[in-house]
């Protein structure tokens, strides 16, 4: 008999339920843009993120960088998180997760925890200004995107954006979790997968292109506080078929990290 806990269920307000232990099931909050049946890589990013934060926390420490390698299609419904370490340190330790269904890894993420101290004597930032939440206007710009999670999103442009480069704030009022709150870092990261939609070059209609991401790197230089996600995007396509989407992160005081998706890009055939 099928089990029934594995369905997605769409009046859920948040995107994945908690089963017990390292399980959990996605809602149909969380559902993928490219397949109905599919989680959407956003939210997935979350809920690993959530996983590596609460998995053996140290004092003094926090995580830095995360790699996400998309080993497939994600299943919507049930799965697992298995969380361990790969290298044990002191001061420096390298974690990794890896999301499983249908028995399977769907996602692998490693990440690097490293070790905090003061250091604001020194303190620098390079990047480029970003237009604050007032200087914004509503954009529905996402909404040419199917799926229950593009629908979750509130989103505003800066000034200036367009195809191919893109400077927008996302928002999302659903929780990671059904049932606990979610830390700014769980929060922001599981809207960063947005990039690759914000400012995009091609149309994903038929006769158009498909450019999923097949990774997610991203370098956290600060905590991030909020839960409004500034992406800076820029879109570059190659000529044989492989594509970056760049994007610098900003919360409400300024940059926080940067974020890097290698695309496959392929013609979607015409509809009949």
């Amino acid at each position: 008999m099928q089990d029934t806990t594995t369905k997605t269920h769409v009046d859920v307000e948040s995107y994945y339920r908690h089963l017990g232990g390292n399980r959990f099931a996605s809602t149909g909050h969380a559902q993928g843009a490219w397949n109905t049946h599919e989680q959407h890589m956003a939210p997935v990013t979350g809920i690993m993120v959530r996983a590596l934060e609460d998995f053996a926390p140290r004092e003094g420490m926090r995580l830095a960088r995360f790699n996400f390698d998309i080993l497939g299609l994600i299943p919507a419904g049930a799965f697992t998180i298995e969380t361990t370490v790969l290298r044990p340190g002191k001061t420096i330790e390298l974690l990794q997760a890896e999301l499983v269904a249908d028995g399977r890894p769907a996602v692998r993420v490693t990440a690097w925890r490293l070790a905090t101290c003061d250091t604001t004597a020194v303190e620098a930032y390079e990047d480029e200004p970003f237009g604050s939440w007032e200087e914004s206007e509503p954009w529905d710009g996402m909404t040419m995107w199917p799926g229950g999670f593009i629908k979750t999103l509130e989103g505003r442009a800066l000034p200036g954006h367009r195809p191919g480069r893109g400077r927008v704030w996302l928002h999302s009022a659903h929780a990671m979790v059904d049932g606990e709150p979610s830390s700014p870092l769980v929060t922001l990261l599981g809207l960063v997968d947005c990039a690759n939609g914000v400012a995009a070059r091609l149309s994903p209609t038929p006769g158009g292109y498909m450019f999923p991401n097949v990774d997610l790197t991203l370098h956290i230089h600060r905590e991030p506080v909020g839960d409004w996600l500034g992406l800076d995007t820029r879109v570059t396509l190659s000529g044989d078929g492989i594509g970056l989407t760049s994007s610098v992160l900003h919360d409400v005081n300024g940059p926080f990290g940067r974020a890097e998706q290698i695309l496959t890009v392929r013609p979607l055939p015409p509809t009949a």
